[in-house]
């Protein structure tokens, strides 16, 4: 294969990580030479706001056969930023991995062994995990959580961005046009033979994780907005008991007043009995109100991102 028509593409996201770009350049370039077969280097610039631009048209002009560099004309997101360069790459095995070092390059020789075995998804568990305790916690909260809402979208660690995929399972994700998803899930719903691997984690190179409080909440709704409409059959549940045990309840008040007489005792039980019900109202309208979004976000039919330039 010639390096137009390369055997591995390596789709990168990058947003504002001009302190690693020259690190990652290194041992990346060096892990795929090692392998000794065509590849390409595909970065997306997600509107970074340090030097990020100017360093990926350097590295890109070191070796303008091999490394592609997309800018996007702002910030649309790690999810996005990777379906860009699926819409472009060339190779027969794709690996997506992030900029921040955390994701070894030196890892990717087992994602390309187990494609080469004949799998068509490689997902990856971070062993060693070199992060904050909060975020442990959470992500562990969540493969929980996601295990329980989702089980047939088996991953041990949904976080890790260091995965593999076939060129046809990539075909097909880059074809689905959706505004917001999850890219491992949406893998996961069209392969055959997918497996998992484990690879070493790393603290980041250099400045810190783009992904506040804010953003993994965000990242959850659309992983289980996108996969599952568990949320809603959960509160259809929840109505359907709400509704038994409020009609039981006026019957028996029905029954004390005609028993009993008129009384003001247990007002304030009533009362109470209302703002929760007022606050489960509120709280499945929030979930409607998640499912409404993608689906506005969906008919409205904008550009998912849109591309500045596109240096090859």
């Amino acid at each position: 294969m010639s390096q137009s028509n390369p055997y591995i593409s390596v789709v990168i996201p990058v947003y504002n990580e001009e302190k690693t770009l020259q690190e990652l350049y290194r041992r990346l370039t060096n892990t795929l030479d090692a392998l000794g077969k065509p590849y390409e280097i595909i970065l997306t610039n997600d509107g970074s706001k340090d030097q990020s631009s100017k360093l990926l048209q350097e590295l890109h002009n070191r070796r303008p056969t091999q490394i592609r560099v997309i800018e996007f004309n702002g910030n649309f997101g790690q999810h996005m930023a990777i379906m860009a360069g699926f819409e472009r790459v060339r190779g027969e095995i794709i690996i997506t991995m992030d900029a921040d070092l955390q994701n070894p390059p030196e890892e990717i020789p087992k994602l390309v062994a187990a494609m080469e075995a004949g799998h068509d998804v490689v997902n990856a568990h971070r062993e060693g995990r070199q992060d904050s305790w909060w975020r442990l916690f959470v992500s562990k909260m969540h493969n929980k959580m996601r295990a329980w809402m989702m089980p047939r979208l088996v991953m041990q660690d949904e976080g890790c961005m260091l995965r593999a995929y076939r060129r046809s399972i990539v075909d097909l994700m880059a074809a689905t046009g959706e505004a917001t998803t999850f890219i491992p899930a949406l893998a996961l719903n069209y392969a055959s033979n997918p497996t998992e691997v484990g690879v070493a984690h790393e603290e980041r190179f250099a400045g810190t994780s783009n992904y506040g409080f804010y953003k993994l909440i965000r990242y959850n709704f659309d992983l289980v907005t996108g996969f599952s409409l568990f949320p809603l059959q959960v509160f259809t549940f929840i109505g359907i008991l709400i509704s038994f045990f409020s009609f039981v309840f006026v019957v028996y008040l029905g029954l004390r007043r005609l028993i009993i007489g008129p009384e003001v005792e247990g007002v304030f039980t009533l009362f109470a009995i209302l703002f929760f019900l007022i606050g489960i109202v509120l709280l499945g309208l929030g979930v409607v109100g998640e499912y409404i979004g993608r689906i506005y976000q969906e008919v409205r039919k904008r550009p998912r991102f849109v591309i500045r330039k596109v240096l090859e």
